[in-house]
């Protein structure tokens, strides 16, 4: 998805059966997804999860590519790796560097 958004995207929604016409309308979807876009909205600069209590600001990072390493221990990396590979193994998925 970092590497070549526009090409991921396009894919994604042909998969769903809903293939872009414009590439306006492609552009207009990374727009409203972006992470610098969605952190900025007001609700998620001062808004609150009702029912956790977390501030919504916590749910977004830097959304660069390994700004993990500032965020998770090597153990919690392990966790999850090994989570990811077991939810990936079913339908023959991966997921690379």
């Amino acid at each position: 998805m970092k590497k070549d958004p526009k090409a991921e995207l396009r894919w994604l929604a042909c998969f769903l059966g809903r293939p872009f016409e414009k590439e306006e309308e492609v552009d207009k979807v990374l727009w409203r997804c972006s992470l610098e876009r969605l952190k900025n909205l007001e609700v998620n600069k001062h808004g609150a999860d009702p029912w956790l209590g977390f501030e919504y600001k916590f749910y977004f990072r830097r959304g660069s590519v390994g700004d993990w390493k500032n965020n998770m221990s090597n153990e919690m990396k392990e966790k999850l790796d090994h989570i990811t590979a077991m939810k990936f193994e079913g339908p023959g998925l991966g997921f690379g560097n």
